[in-house]
């Protein structure tokens, strides 16, 4: 198996991975072991899951020249001109309900006509871009290959991100001293987001900033980190010839945990109560396989978020959720899934009533305060001291 481990390194079957060839590049090899998996099971005419977690997009941006090329002159209209672009893109073609109305630029991000090295800062959303088509291309040689073997009308495709866009910054002395300054042949890496440094080859280390993660988020509010849609809404996109009933838009919310479920139902598996002589945790999700046949489905159960004590609760059309030490807010996703109209002081029961089910959520999770817990991680981490 080759993953991504702790700080940046490269394992392969939990070993660290310390010499490659001039052309590796990480997304293509993750795909190339998948493809050899899959033919694997094929041949031996076993039913097979494969779980394929791509890196890419996240930071550092690197992508080969060739693909940031092609992307070389599309973000010099600047971030303002394409976050419009692509709501009205998405409004087309029915993707998101007209009624959402698209948030305003974050407070923190300068106006493009204000944007003192534009061309730099085209060439991080150029690289970043070239990443997500770099995935792309990936996700399309699977297909090919389960085409190829006979496969693709009988396997169900689950395509999804793990979050929404990441607006951190690389700061020289931030996040970025925790991985290697040098490549695995030698040469030094600059870290952080220089400026007038291109971003792309393998002696950079840089991320995309809020700026570009606000076009990627577009319409919704902040980012990866937080708990409002900007932070945990993307779209999973599901593709089975012989199991789905036709094309189909759905805004019903789902969560990560409904796809185990979801995958046992339709494949009659049994999920086991035990696993080497220890109990195994009932499932927490629902089967949502009932939106494949084009039949209304609606989650039953909240949906529950904490992540450094951003938290919300989601149940049915009303979602109530808070940054870190700020009040609860209360949004109807029906009519304003972008989060714009806070109703928390409007219907103070339905709010009363969320946050005691998230309260009685998080105290059988074992969800921790986050501000006796942060303290410690970065004590843990060396970004902090105890001595007051």
């Amino acid at each position: 198996m080759l993953e991504l481990g702790t700080w940046g390194l490269i394992l392969d079957d939990h070993r660290q991975v310390t010499d490659v060839e001039d052309d590796f590049y990480f997304t293509d090899a993750i795909t190339d072991r998948a493809l050899g998996y899959i033919e694997s099971a094929v041949s031996s005419t076993q039913p097979f899951f494969i779980y394929l977690a791509h890196a890419a997009p996240h930071w550092p941006l690197h992508a080969p020249p060739e693909d940031i090329e092609r992307y070389a002159q599309t973000y010099h209209a600047g971030w303002d001109a394409i976050r419009t672009a692509r709501h009205e893109e998405l409004n087309a073609l029915g993707v998101l309900e007209r009624t959402w109305d698209i948030s305003a630029r974050d407070l923190d991000v300068a106006a493009w006509n204000h944007v003192k090295l534009k061309s730099w800062e085209a060439s991080k959303m150029a690289a970043y871009a070239a990443m997500v088509d770099c995935m792309d291309q990936s996700v399309g040689r699977v297909v090919s290959k389960l085409e190829e073997l006979g496969q693709l009308d009988d396997t169900l495709i689950l395509f999804l991100s793990d979050n929404g866009g990441c607006a951190e910054f690389m700061a020289e002395d931030g996040w970025a001293k925790f991985y290697p300054n040098r490549t695995l042949d030698g040469r030094p890496i600059t870290m952080g987001n220089v400026e007038n440094l291109p971003p792309g080859d393998p002696q950079t280390f840089q991320s995309y900033d809020k700026p570009w993660a606000n076009v990627s988020n577009a319409p919704f509010r902040l980012y990866k980190h937080y708990v409002h849609e900007g932070g945990i809404s993307t779209p999973l996109i599901a593709h089975w010839p012989n199991g789905i009933a036709s094309p189909s838009i759905s805004h019903e919310p789902c969560h990560v945990v409904d796809i185990a479920p979801t995958i046992y139902n339709i494949t009659g598996a049994p999920y086991p109560s035990e696993f080497d002589g220890h109990g195994v945790q009932p499932l927490a999700g629902e089967n949502l396989s009932a939106l494949f046949g084009d039949k209304p489905w609606q989650r039953a159960q909240p949906i529950y978020f904490e992540h450094e004590g951003n938290s919300a609760i989601r149940l049915g059309q009303w979602k109530l959720v808070r940054e870190h030490d700020h009040p609860w807010e209360l949004y109807d996703m029906r009519k304003d899934r972008t989060e714009l109209n806070n109703l928390a002081e409007v219907y103070k029961d339905k709010t009363s009533e969320l946050e005691a089910l998230y309260r009685a959520w998080a105290a059988r999770s074992g969800v921790q305060d986050w501000n006796e817990l942060m303290p410690r991680l970065l004590e843990a981490w060396g970004l902090a001291s105890t001595d007051g």
